[in-house]
């Protein structure tokens, strides 16, 4: 064999090895060995139904936010731009009633941010339309109310009766980052967890925002870990609550009739309850189902609170009815559920 046949050859078995070295290698890294052991799956159980009330007095208000704060359930509502409401419940009866907490002037049109045409038209056209108020929550000191129409905080001050915005703004970061794609489908949760504050980026994509007290222009944007047994039934996962509670953060992802409890670390699903057999219960499911959507989120002792808002849609059991609906569910039993918190 001459030297030129010989090398030849032994470069084809170099070749050769190469080859197999880098299908094991690939193998290797395909093969499920070579992955961490897969996370357990999310718990996710039916809601058991505690309280149901029909809201006297959101007739064409469209609640939209909710929270404990200072011993009263508060709420906002989407047409509604210089009330805050209190919801006052009566476990005996039937109906719950939206009742007048604060009056007060809404902020100007903020002057350090975009302003769509559409946005400054509304603020002088319609006042009841022009902040779109989506979430409420509070401190000790003092109450919160997220505007969808601006992305913004505003700080009531109910001494002075006036609302002003804080200088956290993330209009233009979030649009840089994918989000805030279109109309009426922008920030829509708000909570105070400490001294941050967590804002619900409603869908396509949906996506949390944290904001650190040093934080103004909206830099820590998130993704939501999947829950893989939530059935959003083909529409888009979105999220439309947030709570505080017990330290971790309640998330309400409407289109899948959930509420789910997440690990304020890693935003992994601890276990999440649906409700979707009471929404769409025949007593209490409205004439149009693409409305009556959870949009308001609030906990406490005695469980988990959601108000639906209606679009001014009347309920199908009484077609004269179009007042909100406000729910009570009752935690999951946690000895049951297995533990998957202090996954990482």
């Amino acid at each position: 064999m001459t030297n030129l046949n010989l090398s030849h050859r032994l470069s084809r078995l170099f070749h050769r090895a190469q080859g197999s070295l880098f299908l094991t290698l690939v193998l290797a890294a395909a093969s499920p060995q070579a992955h961490p052991s897969p996370l357990p799956t999310t718990p996710v159980v039916r809601a058991h139904l505690l309280n149901a009330w029909w809201v006297d007095g959101s007739e064409g208000l469209d609640i939209s936010g909710l929270s404990f704060c200072h011993g009263a359930l508060l709420a906002v509502a989407d047409k509604s731009s210089e009330r805050l409401y209190r919801v006052a419940v009566n476990n005996q009866a039937a109906s719950a009633v939206l009742e007048t907490r604060a009056v007060f002037s809404r902020p100007p049109l903020p002057d350090d941010q975009p302003v769509s045409v559409k946005a400054r038209a509304l603020h002088y056209a319609s006042t009841p339309h022009s902040m779109d108020f989506e979430g409420v929550t509070c401190d000790g000191e003092a109450t919160y109310l997220l505007s969808e129409r601006h992305n913004r905080i505003a700080r009531l001050d109910t001494g002075a009766k006036q609302a002003r915005w804080l200088p956290q703004r993330w209009s233009e970061s979030a649009k840089a980052q994918g989000y805030l794609q279109r109309v009426n489908a922008e920030s829509e949760g708000l909570v105070k967890a400490g001294e941050d504050f967590w804002v619900a980026l409603e869908r396509q994509p949906r996506g949390l925002l944290k904001l650190q007290p040093e934080d103004t222009v909206g830099v820590a944007f998130y993704t939501l870990p999947e829950v893989p047994g939530l059935d959003f039934r083909g529409r888009a996962e979105d999220l439309t609550g947030l709570a505080y509670y017990d330290g971790a953060l309640f998330t309400l992802e409407r289109n899948a009739f959930a509420v789910c409890r997440r690990n304020l670390h890693n935003l992994r699903a601890e276990w999440c309850i649906q409700y979707q057999h009471v929404e769409e219960g025949a007593e209490y499911v409205y004439q149009e189902t693409r409305f009556g959507k959870g949009e308001g989120l609030a906990i406490n002792d005695q469980g988990i609170f959601v108000v639906l808002d209606n679009n001014g849609v009347a309920r199908a059991a009484a077609p004269e009815d179009a007042r909100g609906l406000l729910i009570q569910l009752a935690f999951p039993d946690i000895s049951e559920l297995p533990d998957v918190s202090s996954e990482t």
